[in-house]
Formats: C-alpha cells, sequence, structure tokens
C-alpha cells in the first residue's frame, strides 16, 4: 500500500483554536476508537492536553472486542489515565458524567471554598471520525451538534451548555501532522478516519480484509463466503469474497469497485462482528 500522508490544510488551524481554548476549559475528554485504541491517538492532543484533568474514552466499544477493550483499560490505568469505555448509541451518560464530577471535582472544591458555584467546561477532542459529536449529542441527549459518520464534518468549536453549571466544546478532529507510523496509519484508514477518496480503496479492502482473516478467520470466511483455499494475498481474498458473496458483472467478471466499497462499509458499521484490529500484545 503507498505510504499514508494526509493532513488537511484546515488542522493547522483546529490546532491553534485548540491550544487557545485550552486555556478557558477545567477538564479535557480524549476520544478514542476501542477498535484501535492507540492508534487513534494523537499524540500532540496528549502533549497540549497534559496539565488539564484528563478522561479517556474508548468510543464504539460495542463494536469492540470485550475482552482485548478490558486489556487496552487496564493499559491505560496502569499509566494513571482515567480511562473507561463507552457505545455512543447506547453508553450508559450517568457512568460518564460520574467520572467528570470526579476528575473536576478539586477545580469545583476550589471555587466553592471562596463561595462561588464554579460552571466546569470541558472540551472533548480526538482524532476524525472516533464519535466526538455523536458522544455530545448523547450527553446533550439530541441532536446538538452535527454529526456523520466520516471525517472532516465538524469544521469549528461549538459550546453545548449540559446544565446550569456544565459546558461542553465540540472540536473537529485533529491528526498528527506526520504519520510515520504507517502501521497506525493503515489503521486509522480502515476505520474511515482518512478520507477514502485520497486512497486506492481496492488496496484498502483487501488488505483490510487479510487482517480480518489474520485476526478471525472463521467468522471472517463464513462471512464473505471465502471458501476452504482462498489463498493469503489482499487481491487472492478480495477476488474469493467477490465471488462468494456474487459481486460478479456480466460474464462473471468480479466487481471488484462494489467488493471494496461494501467491505469498508459493513466493517465501519460493525457488521463484521465485535473485532479488535489493535489487539494488545499480539
Amino acid at each position: 500500500m503507498p505510504k499514508i500522508n494526509w493532513y488537511p490544510g484546515h488542522m493547522a488551524k483546529t490546532r491553534r483554536l485548540l491550544q487557545e481554548q485550552l486555556r478557558v476549559v477545567d477538564a479535557v475528554i480524549e476520544l478514542c476508537d476501542a477498535r484501535a485504541p492507540l492508534a487513534t491517538r494523537n499524540p500532540d492532543l496528549e502533549r497540549l492536553t497534559r496539565d488539564k484533568a484528563r478522561i479517556l474514552i474508548l468510543n464504539k466499544a460495542d463494536l469492540a472486542s470485550d475482552s482485548d477493550t478490558a486489556r487496552w483499560l487496564e493499559c491505560f490505568r496502569r499509566q494513571g489515565l482515567t480511562a473507561m469505555r463507552f457505545n455512543s448509541n447506547g453508553g450508559k451518560i450517568k457512568d460518564i458524567l460520574a467520572r467528570i464530577a470526579e476528575a473536576t471535582k478539586p477545580v469545583a472544591d476550589k471555587y466553592a471554598a471562596r463561595g462561588v458555584k464554579k460552571t466546569i467546561r470541558m472540551m472533548v477532542v480526538g482524532i476524525p471520525n472516533v464519535g466526538k459529536s455523536t458522544f455530545i449529542n448523547r450527553l446533550y441527549g439530541g441532536s446538538i451538534v452535527k454529526a456523520a459518520d466520516r471525517p472532516g464534518v465538524t469544521r469549528s468549536n461549538t459550546w453545548v451548555k449540559l446544565g446550569p453549571y456544565m459546558e461542553i466544546m465540540d472540536t473537529p478532529g485533529m491528526l498528527p501532522p506526520r504519520m510515520d507510523d504507517q502501521k497506525s496509519a493503515t489503521l486509522l484508514a480502515y476505520l474511515g478516519s482518512i478520507r477514502d477518496e485520497i486512497m486506492d480503496t481496492e488496496e484498502l479492502a483487501g488488505g483490510l480484509l487479510q487482517l480480518l482473516d489474520q485476526l478471525n478467520p472463521e467468522a471472517t470466511r463464513a462471512r464473505y463466503k471465502l471458501g476452504e483455499n482462498p489463498g493469503t494475498e489482499p487481491h487472492e481474498l478480495l477476488e474469493a469474497a467477490c465471488r462468494g458473496r456474487g459481486w460478479l458483472m456480466s460474464g462473471g467478471r468480479i466487481d471488484v469497485d462494489r467488493a471494496s466499497t461494501l467491505i469498508l462499509d459493513e466493517f465501519r458499521a460493525g457488521k463484521t462482528g465485535k473485532i479488535t484490529i489493535e489487539p494488545l500484545g499480539r
């Protein structure tokens, strides 16, 4: 697969805005994708926010392996991070709010000692397409910020009032300016955090199919009807999937374009089952 290096111009502006707004927030909620928790964390965000109370949310946990998520949570907690799993489409809001209250208690207590009821201001950060806007909509209890299953929808910082003394800010997704770790960059591409338009979708879908077959061959071969000996190379697996699922054109020619789009869409929507594509220690 060709080297991935995608950094839209608006992300430099995003970084400047984030640095400015950090001065007025009390806590930072960082979202990553539970299917690839390390690859979907931007080291720049960690450095920029290290002086704030922080909560790390492994989002879309309903699409990841429960056992792998548990291992990642333990790993992050050993690093001293407050980390928890969440599903933005049905997670327990009370758990998140309780963690927020716990993380921001020192700030609230400081102002309470002066007789001031402090409005806690938080910022939600993360790379594109980890579910930040959907997460805020869940906290709010309705559709207050624009959300979509593709990167680049949020283009400006947006404040949302969650209660009389709590506000939260939605921020645009921010990728690292350099992607030296091409393995992580490829995982981001599989998850849809990098626009498909700049990728070769056939190579991307073939690589994803190969990874899924390595991690969970039984489920992958059953879903895509790959047969007993489909091969191990991306193009072999992609061709086998086309024939198995009937993605064919006239004359029995394989429809690689259609297959590539559907394989990526099905994985991102969780139709391939609960799977972690960045398992810890494997």
